[in-house]
């Protein structure tokens, strides 16, 4: 039995603590600055209001600023707060965490800094004081785990990913379940770019819901899978181009990470909804602000963060713009408001 911080009380970081509750351990969830009404309703014997159960009793939730009584002999904390949050998460573990105990990342994204692309993981280890982070052993979750799925205890497979075997074999050891079923892992930067970009590339996917619908109902019922499923090829190949630059192996492409990690995201959710209203000829800042305001669309998020650093590493040629053109056509589109023109010539040839 092992005591557990999650930190981030949204779907997935909630969602992480039912296989660890049927394991038996102690787990201690713990809402970020922006879960004051989450961990409100949570400790009142409401169900989660985002993940639609009952967090199991046993789970016992807190505010932000009482993370560093909770903290006090974890053996594990787990960080589930969004892709925006991750330098604030090692900013208030700063305070409180102790070298000895191991992170696990259920947050997925990239960061850029002007002249290169780094893993979230590596961002968090930056953030920590300087006297301890490299002693803090980083892991992460990738691969096809929609929440709501977790915490229903349906069938669910990923990744854990560090350079640490025996790290990971103990990690797999407090969370496999009959449904919850753990690979690993040595490849931590593969796993990483390919969970990351999966959001854009099912943004891109998700156009095709609105370019279907602006199109209108063809004579013979027919739809545009033919057009979805050449946009998801475009995105694999263009993430294993991402993967090698970055210093990962192709192997997280053909897996959980890369190819099963995109399929799940293509099936619906945020980035779904915002690929319809670009399809249909909304700008993004128009689309954002009228019908998505206080939702997070990964894919979107993604693409503002890295787009400059993208656009520089392409001028200074460290990055091939033949090898990305749905990725700058998806930069194009997010962060530059230009309207939807896939760009079918340059696929396939990069």
């Amino acid at each position: 039995m092992a005591k557990i911080v999650i930190l981030g009380a949204g779907v997935m970081g909630t969602a992480v603590s039912v296989p660890l509750i049927d394991n038996g351990h102690i787990v201690h969830l713990v809402g970020t600055h922006l879960d004051n009404d989450i961990i409100t309703k949570l400790q009142a014997g409401y169900p989660h209001p985002r993940l639609g159960i009952r967090v199991a009793e046993s789970v016992k939730a807190y505010t932000y600023k009482q993370l560093g009584e909770v903290i006090t002999g974890a053996d594990l904390v787990i960080i589930g707060v969004n892709s925006h949050g991750i330098k604030w998460a090692a900013e208030v573990l700063s305070n409180v965490l102790s070298p000895e105990i191991p992170i696990l990342m259920v947050t997925k994204g990239l960061a850029g800094d002007g002249k290169k692309l780094s893993i979230l993981p590596d961002v968090l280890r930056v953030g920590l004081p300087v006297e301890y982070r490299d002693q803090v052993q980083i892991a992460a979750i990738g691969g096809p785990s929609i929440a709501q799925e977790l915490a229903a205890r349906r069938h669910t497979c990923v990744v854990f990913t560090n350079q640490n075997q025996a790290l990971l074999d103990w990690l797999v050891g407090l969370a496999r379940t009959p449904y919850y079923h753990v690979w690993t892992n040595t490849d931590i930067i593969g796993t990483e770019v390919c969970v990351a970009m999966k959001n854009v590339y099912a943004l891109a996917v998700g156009l095709v819901i609105g370019l279907l619908e602006k199109a209108g109902k063809a004579e013979n019922s027919a739809e545009m899978h033919n057009l979805a499923a050449a946009i998801f090829a475009q995105g694999m190949l263009e993430t294993a181009y991402l993967v090698e630059k970055m210093g990962g192996k192709l192997h997280n492409i053909y897996t959980l990470p890369g190819a099963g990690d995109l399929y799940v995201t293509c099936q619906g959710g945020r980035n779904s909804r915002m690929g319809r209203l670009l399809g249909l000829g909304m700008p993004y800042s128009q689309a954002k602000a009228q019908y998505m305001p206080n939702d997070t669309i990964e894919g979107a998020s993604l693409a503002l963060v890295i787009a400059p650093t993208v656009e520089n590493m392409i001028q200074q040629g460290s990055l091939d713009a033949k090898a990305l053109p749905l990725l700058l056509t998806m930069i194009d589109i997010v962060y530059h408001d230009a309207p939807v023109d896939i760009p079918w010539d340059k696929f396939f040839v990069g």
